[in-house]
């Protein structure tokens, strides 16, 4: 076959035969060049992490078998992202006859109008080049869809304007599906749609044609059809009809990332850093907690499992948890900063968002479970970095002991939200003990993650009891444990007890 430079400049169809150009149906196309790919050892789907392992192989498998696809999973599972790379494994150009509202092939037109063209004008037939882009037709089901929209109807004006009687199929106005011939056709959140519509597309699915108002017209259709739904929509919203799911070839199961590092990737590849952002140190523990909320999250007992936990939750957490960092710099007049556990309050508007609560969840709101899930985070991966409170408990030389007298002795310390680095710095350094304890478990840090994870050991010590945390009106308070817990762990900026 020619290069696509030379192909282009293919005009006719009597210039098409003599290139030696074979026409090829898109699931062959898609297999075919799925299987160069393959060879190449190429990337075919590019910037999906956590599915190298489950999801892509079997949607490999799919298009191997040339299947039409049900996605199936919870949302923020990138069902639509797949489909859309898709369009990766088609050619980067096919012939039309120029002018085709169904994208006829030249060599075996589908339309009246092609037809038409081709009886009238032979090998001088008008061809144009359709780039892959443009072969992706992407519909959201919703209740509202209809016939019409999707496979088509009779069309008044245009019967009034052509002067054509009601029986001639040129009056059709071809809907989105016709429309899409020779291409990638995505319909997402399949059970939306009513379940006479979904009837609508037995035809187009088994025997590949349509049938519009009655017209004796067959259509053959060519057309990949990837359809994306969520499990919970089978019981909330509608169903996907039994025959249509029958003929849906291949239904594959999506899911969320499987470990904090897989989840790390995605955010960072999908989160959108903001130039003045970037100069915002954000140390790797900070990135994990995001993850670890999220993971939290997915089974936490106050919210909803069937609606899941999407990959947005983290993504919008993670932007704005740097722009906490950012507000702060700024109001303070600093040209840098690093993340601080203080600034993880800013992501409760990211957390509360995102989550459908059950019954006990709406019972205690949705700030507190945010709070809840931050704080579980927090106590989760505490021991990756420092030793067991319980075990330390045991141990002669008790690495906490010292900072636990400390605010045993009723001394205390504020952390407010947008305190300086210097005030930061000092509140820090005046918890007795507490630098001990970071340079003894992680020796070497650089100043600016030490003072990181200095007061994560301090969130991580009130997590596990050993000292009280409270929140104030403009930050949170660390004192010892029984006077929180007389205070009821929450308690006004300046009233602290003698």
């Amino acid at each position: 076959m020619l290069p696509d430079s030379e192909l282009l400049k293919i005009q006719t169809l009597a210039d098409l035969k003599k290139s030696g150009y074979r026409s090829r149906p898109i699931r062959e196309e898609l297999r075919q060049n799925l299987i160069d790919s393959l060879k190449r050892k190429e990337a075919v789907f590019a910037g999906i992490h956590g599915y190298e392992e489950t999801v892509i192989p079997d949607v490999q498998r799919a298009i191997l078998s040339m299947h039409h696809i049900n996605l199936l999973g919870l949302r923020g599972q990138a069902k639509t992202r797949i489909a859309r790379l898709m369009i990766n494994l088609l050619d980067e150009y096919i012939p039309i006859i120029a002018g085709s509202e169904l994208n006829d092939d030249p060599f075996a037109p589908l339309s009246r109008y092609g037809k038409d063209i081709l009886a009238e004008k032979g090998d001088q037939t008008p061809i144009s080049w359709l780039h892959r882009s443009d072969r992706y037709t992407e519909k959201l089901a919703t209740p509202d869809v209809s016939v019409a929209d999707l496979i088509g109807d009779v069309d008044p004006i245009k019967a009034a304007t052509l002067k054509l009687p009601y029986s001639d199929e040129r009056v059709i106005h071809f809907g989105l599906i016709p429309r899409s011939n020779r291409c990638l056709f995505v319909i997402n959140e399949l059970p939306d749609l009513q379940a006479r519509i979904q009837v609508g597309l037995f035809n187009i699915l088994q025997e590949g044609d349509i049938q519009i108002r009655g017209f004796k017209v067959r259509l053959p259709l060519d057309i990949q059809f990837v359809f994306t739904a969520n499990p919970e929509d089978y019981t909330n919203r509608g169903s996907i009809v039994t025959p249509l799911k029958d003929r849906i070839d291949s239904q594959i199961l999506t899911h969320y990332p499987k470990d904090i590092s897989t989840g790390r990737k995605i955010t960072e590849q999908e989160a959108i850093v903001k130039t003045e952002q970037e100069q915002i140190e954000m140390p790797n523990l900070a990135k994990d907690l995001i993850e670890q909320i999220a993971m939290e999250a997915r089974s936490s007992e106050y919210i909803d499992q069937k609606s899941g936990v999407s990959a947005r939750l983290t993504i919008s957490a993670y932007e704005n948890l740097l722009s906490s960092a950012e507000r702060r710099m700024l109001m303070n007049g600093e040209t840098k900063t690093c993340v601080r556990i203080n600034d993880f309050w800013g992501i409760l508007p990211s957390i509360t968002g995102k989550v459908e609560l059950v019954y006990e969840g709406e019972q205690e709101g949705a700030a507190s479970v945010a709070q809840n899930l931050l704080s579980k985070s927090i106590r989760s991966l505490f021991t990756n970095y420092f030793p067991h409170p319980d075990s330390e408990k045991k141990s002669k030389t008790n690495l906490y002991k010292e900072s636990v007298d400390w605010f045993m002795s009723g001394e205390y310390v504020d952390f407010l939200a947008d305190m300086n680095e210097m005030d930061y710095k000092t509140a820090l350094y005046s918890v007795k003990g507490l630098y001990k304890i970071v340079k003894n478990s992680l020796p070497n840090l650089p100043e600016s993650t030490q003072l990181f994870m200095m007061e994560f050991a301090l969130h991580g010590l009130a997590e596990y009891s050993l000292i009280g945390k409270q929140r104030l009106d403009k930050g949170l308070q660390f004192r010892d444990l029984f006077s929180t817990m007389f205070s009821g762990g929450f308690g006004k900026e300046g009233e602290e007890e003698e």
